[in-house]
């Protein structure tokens, strides 16, 4: 009967072809060796890396101020209106704000300009489909507040 061949490996060291990956990276990269000297020297000459090095040294006093400063009712209460306000953006429509972001400083900029109009005027602009969609959408809006204040 045939008998088996032992097969022994040579134990395998992972640190020693780290080590030839790292002799080689020099002559590989040098490149982007050279980009991230050139970003390094600028970072130092900018006061970013003392900044940085301050920041790590004094990260627990940083982080204690940090939490302190969050902690205040004001803080909490900030935060859920600006969650709020994301989720009530995330409902309107693309288009509609960037009409608004358009027309909002050019009517601005116009009622700086020009003379105001008289009552007869403003009554008759209010006259007007679009004048009065506004002024629908408004008037929902404000019962609808008006609703959530009547509640405790």
């Amino acid at each position: 009967m045939a008998q088996p061949i032992p097969l022994t490996l040579p134990a395998r060291d992972p640190r020693e072809a780290l080590l030839r990956k790292l002799e080689t990276a020099p002559q590989d990269h040098a490149e982007a060796l050279l980009e991230v000297y050139d970003i390094l020297q600028k970072l130092h000459e900018h006061g970013v890396l003392d900044a940085v090095r301050g920041g790590l040294g004094s990260s627990d006093k940083l982080l204690k101020m940090l939490v302190d400063a969050t902690n205040t009712p004001e803080a909490i209460r900030g935060m859920r209106n600006l969650i709020i306000l994301a989720k009530m953006a995330d409902g309107l429509d693309p288009e509609v704000l960037a009409g608004l972001a358009k027309v909002i400083p050019d009517s601005l900029a116009k009622a700086k300009t020009e003379k105001p109009l008289g009552i007869v005027h403003i009554l008759r602009k209010f006259r007007s489909p679009d004048s009065r969609r506004v002024l629908t959408v408004m008037a929902t809006v404000l019962e609808a507040l008006g609703r959530g204040l009547k509640k405790p």
